[in-house]
């Protein structure tokens, strides 16, 4: 089914968009899948280290899925160019519930075989199918909003992204403290199931492919050379990059507890969900508000705010206060999101959105691992306030040296892309 007429923008309110044909399931697909990967990722902790008791094996279960993500991710957006997306998103899903599956029967002894090699087995796949998540949802969801739609539709995208992202990881350790890891992994497997049946309902067109496909490698740096040679687009994926890479401190949380706020555990969840809370509010607001005029220097503004932030939680010495810059932080990042998504739909020519979107993915992705390492190694040689306050003056920087050096950026108005 084709999408409908265009109605003449700003007309259609964020709820009227949840009533077009196709994209409140693509929506669903998409956190139903998020929750999926978050519930398994929470249970698979606690399941390895209860197995092996050794902090190190914690460590690897990053490495197993990282390393297979970043190895499989430019053939994924290739393969989401050249396939019907609705299908290939079908498949990943059954990937999704295969591992959800197989960790069932390794918590209920329900293999002939022990010990931790099927656990790390299990989640190399869920990297391998996580490569595929993204593009799937960024390619379907230019197939079921008209171009003029797509920032409200961005917003309302990165709300749905981040209530996944918090509800996902309290859903999937309340269900291991009342039923069990057997019972965590089942939930998730039943998540993945139901994102499976909103692709296998979904109605939508796919781009008609004539004449043979191009050489895969060939392909694949034709990605990279459009992303690269386009100043937009590649200016905002290396904001999004540093930013987090450089001022990056949920990971150095539990350390802000114990040794500047001293707050018990307990708090580490407070803190946790305040910056998701954060960015959920400011999606909401921009589904009802989209920009569309002076997004560049919005943009720009919102990473500058961001790395103040992270100055004023380095130097923030009491607990209600962390939070609530942290819900600021939250916002920030939350205004990044959905203008870097918006941009990323719109400067993307239909032909390339799987390969544009794996490209992103792996920008994300190794910022945040990257940026989890860095903050880690920046506490240890500076201490732990001057590492994330240097790391927010360096993201000031950055955002100051891209409003220099990429003046197409700054003053970029989304209505030029459409």
């Amino acid at each position: 089914m084709s999408p409908a007429a265009p109605t003449p923008a700003g007309e259609e309110s964020a709820l009227g968009l949840l009533a077009r044909p196709g994209f409140a399931q693509v929506l669903a697909y998409r956190i139903l899948a998020m929750l999926s990967y978050q519930i398994v990722a929470v249970t698979v902790g606690w399941h390895i280290y209860e197995v092996t008791r050794n902090p190190f094996s914690l460590g690897l279960v990053g490495l197993a899925e990282v390393l297979p993500f970043f190895c499989v991710a430019p053939f994924a957006g290739y393969l989401v160019d050249h396939l019907p997306r609705r299908r290939l998103g079908m498949v990943a899903c059954t990937g999704l519930v295969l591992t959800a599956v197989v960790l069932t029967c390794v918590a209920m002894g329900w293999l002939p075989f022990h010990g931790v090699w099927p656990i790390y087995a299990a989640i190399a796949l869920t990297g391998m199918v996580r490569a595929f998540l993204s593009p799937i949802y960024n390619a379907l969801f230019a197939r079921v909003l008209e171009r003029h739609q797509y920032a409200r539709g961005a917003g309302l995208g990165a709300v749905v992204f981040q209530t996944g992202m918090v509800i996902g990881p309290a859903l999937g350790g309340v269900l291991v403290g009342m039923g069990g890891k057997g019972v965590a992994y089942a939930v998730a497997a039943t998540f993945a199931l139901a994102a499976l049946g909103c692709l296998a309902a979904l109605r939508v067109s796919e781009p008609v492919h004539t004449g043979p496909a191009a050489p895969i490698f060939k392909s694949i740096a034709e990605g990279g050379r459009f992303v690269l040679g386009n100043r937009i687009m590649v200016g905002a994926m290396a904001l999004d990059m540093f930013s987090v890479l450089l001022g990056g401190v949920v990971a150095m949380l539990p350390a802000f507890l114990h040794e500047i706020l001293h707050h018990g555990p307990e708090g580490l969840g407070i803190l946790r969900a305040a910056p998701a809370l954060g960015s959920v509010c400011v999606g909401l607001w921009l589904a009802r508000h989209p920009l569309h005029k002076h997004a560049g220097r919005v943009l720009l503004f919102a990473v500058a705010g961001f790395g103040l932030c992270v100055i004023g939680f380095g130097l923030s010495h009491h607990f209600w206060l962390s939070a609530a810059i942290l819900l600021f932080y939250g916002a920030f990042d939350g205004v990044s999101v959905v203008v870097r998504s918006t941009i990323l739909q719109l400067a993307t020519p239909e032909e390339m959105r799987g390969r544009v979107s794996s490209i992103n993915g792996i920008f994300i992705s190794s910022s945040n691992e990257l940026g989890a390492f860095y903050a880690g190694t920046m506490a240890k040689l500076l201490g732990l306030v001057p590492a994330v306050v240097l790391g927010g003056f360096a993201v000031l920087s950055v955002a100051g040296i891209t409003a220099w050096k990429n003046p197409t950026l700054r003053r970029l108005n989304l209505r030029d892309l459409q």
